[in-house]
């Protein structure tokens, strides 16, 4: 389960609502071993594609080395698609390296008549996608 506060939910949807049509794409850290997500870092798609996200190397080198000095690590890593449902696609599923963390999608397509956007958490582990809950608090 992911357990997420309603302020980065927040921040995750605008960044995929202002990258569209593109794909926006981006990293949420947690202090090292609490799972807690907490730091918001919005990145770019180096792709600039409306069906592919992929994260520019040097930034994400830049990243990892900020993380690693705040003693943090990934626990959301997170992308949008813009015309599909928030599901993970192939592609995305081939890209999935980080065993720990919680893939987040967002769906800026209305493929459900749910509403505006889905936002949907998956672990991928080993290529095997399994879906989770999401509980969005006010705070921790």
């Amino acid at each position: 389960m992911l357990t997420i506060t309603q302020a980065l939910v927040d921040q995750i949807v605008a960044h995929a609502r202002k990258d569209h049509p593109d794909e926006a794409c981006g990293v949420v850290a947690s202090p090292v071993g609490s799972g807690r997500p907490e730091r918001f870092i919005p990145m770019l798609n180096a792709a600039r594609s409306p069906t592919f996200y992929e994260f520019d190397s040097g930034d994400l080198l830049k990243l990892y080395r900020d993380m690693d000095d705040r003693d943090e690590e990934p626990v959301v890593i997170y992308h949008s698609h813009t015309a599909t449902e928030a599901y993970p696609s192939r592609t995305d599923i081939s890209y999935a390296n980080e065993p720990g963390a919680h893939y987040v999608l967002v769906s800026t397509a209305d493929t459900d008549d749910a509403g505006p956007f889905q936002f949907r958490s998956f672990r991928i582990l080993e290529g095997e996608v399994t879906e989770e809950e999401v509980t969005v608090v006010e705070h921790y």
